[in-house]
């Protein structure tokens, strides 16, 4: 959602607030006083009236839509987003009635304890009426975001499929391999039909499993380790490429295509195959938790492309957008001849 139409939202919603309370006061009034303009602001802004009405109702509705909403609503974590909206309410109606009362305690307020509770407990009720605003209309927009990203990537779903054959699969690996395999027959006939087997694994995973919304994590594994044994073919370097697996991957589902883009790419930029440590990949399961790291060496008068190969990295961060609202982190570093790539999904 563009943000002039968010800004448009707020003001659309606080306008209406505002005239509620204007309602309100005029119904308590019921033809007390003369009503004018100047009169309702200072009513609204310069009284308890409005200072008891206007400071929890935003202070509630952005504390629920800023932190509570992304901190708690987006992860499902339900029974902590109820207590924290009660902590939040109780302080922010005792930071209110505190204010009330310091700015304008020479205007005869004199609240005794049984008033000060029955406040309390008002103000809590406005943080928390306009807190679930909050929560309703951020829901709203990230619904909205959901569903642009979902139309756009089905219009590029077809253009997608291709990209993912041509960049996981490209050429240039692909000839490669079959040029190391072809000359590695006459030399060790066994190893080249075990590589062999291990390059009709990788484009049988490509094209067959790789359709439905999630795969077991075990899967990709597989495909990760024989695509990286293929890319030892071309080194006699046994220190040029650093794999560890850290957990338990079983049971343990991921979309399909989410690593195997950071690997590919470590590949073709780390160009020295006679390095130490040119490519280290990481992985670390925990439960409910992958932690995945790639970094790779690189030359920096070589041109590099985009950060995620033939998907481009606009794609592959609004996939995760899309598979882990609120639930993953991704950082790249491109410096000092290192480029690092770190994902984590929970």
């Amino acid at each position: 959602m563009k943000k002039p139409v968010i800004i448009l939202l707020h003001t659309g919603y606080w306008v209406m607030y505002l005239s509620l309370l204007t309602m309100f006061f005029m119904i308590l009034n019921l033809g007390k006083m003369h009503i004018t303009v100047g009169l309702l602001f200072r009513i609204l802004f310069l009284k308890p009236f409005g200072w008891s009405t206007i400071l929890p109702g935003v202070f509630g509705f952005y504390t629920f839509y800023s932190v509570l909403f992304k901190k708690f609503l987006t992860k499902q974590k339900i029974l902590k987003l109820f207590l924290s909206a009660g902590i939040f309410a109780f302080a922010g109606s005792m930071i209110t009635e505190l204010s009330i009362y310091i700015v304008f305690h020479n205007q005869g307020i004199n609240w005794g304890f049984g008033d000060v509770v029955i406040i309390c407990l008002l103000l809590a009720f406005i943080m928390l009426i306009n807190g679930a605003t909050g929560l309703i209309m951020k829901g709203f927009i990230n619904w909205y975001n959901d569903i642009k990203i979902k139309v756009e990537l089905n219009k590029r779903n077809y253009e997608m499929e291709l990209a993912m054959l041509k960049s996981q699969i490209n050429p240039h690996f692909l000839f490669n391999t079959i040029n190391n395999i072809d000359v590695l027959i006459t030399k060790d006939a066994i190893r080249a039909s075990e590589y062999l087997n291990k390059l009709s694994d990788i484009m049988r995973f490509m094209l067959y499993e790789t359709k439905p919304p999630k795969i077991p994590l075990n899967k990709e594994l597989t495909y990760i380790e024989k695509f990286i044994e293929l890319q030892k073919i071309r080194t006699t370097n046994e220190h040029y490429i650093n794999y560890s697996l850290k957990g338990d991957a079983a049971n343990f589902m991921i979309p399909p295509m989410i690593l195997i883009p950071f690997i590919e790419n470590a590949f073709k930029h780390a160009e020295n195959k006679e390095a130490e440590n040119a490519i280290n990949i990481n992985l670390e399961i925990k439960p409910e938790t992958l932690i995945f790291k790639c970094e790779n060496s690189f030359n920096q008068n070589a041109q590099i492309n985009s950060a995620h190969s033939g998907l481009g990295s606009e794609i592959i961060k609004k996939r995760l957008s899309l598979l882990y609202p609120g639930k993953h982190k991704l950082t790249i570093t491109n410096n000092n001849e290192l480029y690092k790539v770190e994902l984590l999904l929970y």
